[in-house]
């Protein structure tokens, strides 16, 4: 059944202050049931913790993060050499899918790197359909440059076959493309979804005053990248109900809201109006127990 629920990467420093318990507790009482977790540390005690919420307090992980190689000497995990022990934590939290949120920098160095990363994700994804999971790649802006007039993204899908996808619509947005149609275009490889608003900012009143005083170099700064923000559901551009519509009817399993920034704002406020705005849109029985829900197709 398809869901909407919450990024953690947006509470990552939270859960490093105050533990995972405290803050999936504190989820749950914002109203959210759902969570797909990132770069939050797979420590023993925080997969522990996350194990005890699905108990206690029926939090649900949509999907758990997955990076197919680290560079040596890292102690993060990867795929690479550590598939185990994410498979050990997927069965333990309760949830079928992993998602790579980037590919490796190195892979932007040359369509040989990239179609190397490529078939790496595409074996990790076999391997990990092996063992009944799914792998999905979560897409940024950088993925719409193209090589040999094809995108990155539409090439990841045709050299990756046995990869699914997490479309993020604000970066969708920002790499110049339509989110309801991306999505649509991919019907059928499409688990997870990040709804993620993409907002276009009045410059603040002492950015006009540099600029009027004769220091343009702050109003380019602003005009070059701070005009377009990360933004709540709903506070942005984006036609929110098309754009669900959409990523239901192409399969997604989970719609993960996600803000990278907030711009002062405390993150819980602006969970509040994202979930405030759909469920404006009669999508709280997708948000909560206790009502009828979309079905999700099959794969």
């Amino acid at each position: 059944m398809a869901r909407i629920g919450i990024q953690l990467m947006m509470l990552k420093d939270h859960v490093a202050e105050q533990g995972i318990g405290p803050v999936l507790q504190r989820v749950h009482e914002t109203g959210f049931e759902v969570v797909e977790v990132s770069q939050i540390p797979m420590t023993e005690e925080n997969v522990a913790g996350m194990e005890a919420a699905r108990e206690s307090l029926g939090i649900e992980v949509a999907a758990i993060s997955a990076k197919t190689s680290v560079p040596a000497g890292s102690d993060e995990l990867s795929l690479e050499h550590d598939v185990d022990l994410h498979i050990e934590h997927a069965r333990r939290l309760g949830t079928s899918m992993l998602r790579i949120g980037m590919m490796p920098m190195s892979a932007l160095r040359s369509r040989e790197a990239f179609d190397d990363f490529a078939a790496e994700a595409d074996a990790h994804a076999q391997r990990l359909a092996a063992e009944g999971l799914s792998l999905s790649y979560h897409n940024h802006h950088v993925e719409f440059a193209k090589i040999e007039g094809e995108t990155l993204l539409d090439r990841l899908r045709r050299k990756a076959p046995h990869l699914r996808f997490e479309i993020d619509c604000h970066w969708v947005q920002r790499g110049g493309f339509d989110p309801e149609r991306t999505l649509k275009a991919f019907d059928g490889v499409l688990d997870l979804v990040h709804l993620k608003d993409f907002r276009i900012a009045m410059p603040p009143a002492e950015v006009l005053e540099s600029m009027e005083s004769g220091d343009r170099d702050v109003f380019a700064q602003f005009w070059q990248a701070d005009i377009v923000q990360f933004a709540e559901v709903g506070q942005g551009t984006l036609d929110w109900r098309p754009v669900i519509e959409q990523a239901i009817a192409s399969g997604a399993e989970h719609l993960l809201i996600e803000q990278d920034r907030t711009y002062g704002r405390d993150i819980w406020e602006s969970l509040d109006m994202s979930r405030e705005h759909l469920v404006s849109l009669g999508y709280e029985a997708l948000i909560t127990t206790g009502g009828p829900r979309w079905p999700s197709r099959s794969h």
